[in-house]
């Protein structure tokens, strides 16, 4: 016996908009395996030391991509359990405040990947920071939804 699962209306958009989340992990992940053969930082390390960013260039752009990636890392976990409370009732909401999450983590990581960590904020990764509070009043207006009913 087989049961039908009916998704509802936007479902395809919020699949694309994890996809995307997805897509800057690998673009982010190509960028800090390349600067790292160009920095000469071997595995397991994780990062260039001070001296090594001193006498290399490319060890403070490997820092700068290594930390972009990393943080995206860090954020990932919250991003989606924001979104995936939030799609239970309004998936196209969720897919349009992920995607722009997204569009805002590139312009992070574009400014990250300057070898300047302070242009990781700049005009699109300003994106971002709204994004995050409206999608934590977004999970939270979901939840109370959810309780009432």
């Amino acid at each position: 016996m087989s049961k039908t699962i009916v998704l509802p209306e936007g479902t395809g958009y919020l699949a694309g908009a994890f996809l995307s989340s997805a897509l800057l992990l690998v673009w982010q992940s190509i960028s800090v395996v390349g600067v790292r053969k160009r920095a000469g930082v071997e595995y397991p390390r994780a990062y260039a030391e001070k001296a090594e960013m001193e006498a290399n260039p490319a060890a403070v752009l490997f820092n700068c991509a290594q930390r972009a990636h990393q943080n995206t890392l860090e954020s990932l976990p919250i991003i989606y359990v924001m979104t995936l409370i939030t799609a239970l009732q309004r998936p196209t909401l969720a897919a349009g405040v992920l995607g722009l999450w997204v569009v805002g983590r590139v312009g992070y990581t574009l400014g990250y990947y300057t070898g300047d960590a302070k242009r990781r904020t700049n005009v699109l990764s300003a994106v971002q920071y709204p994004i995050l509070l409206g999608l934590l009043g977004t999970s939270v207006w979901t939840i109370w939804d959810l309780v009432k009913a």
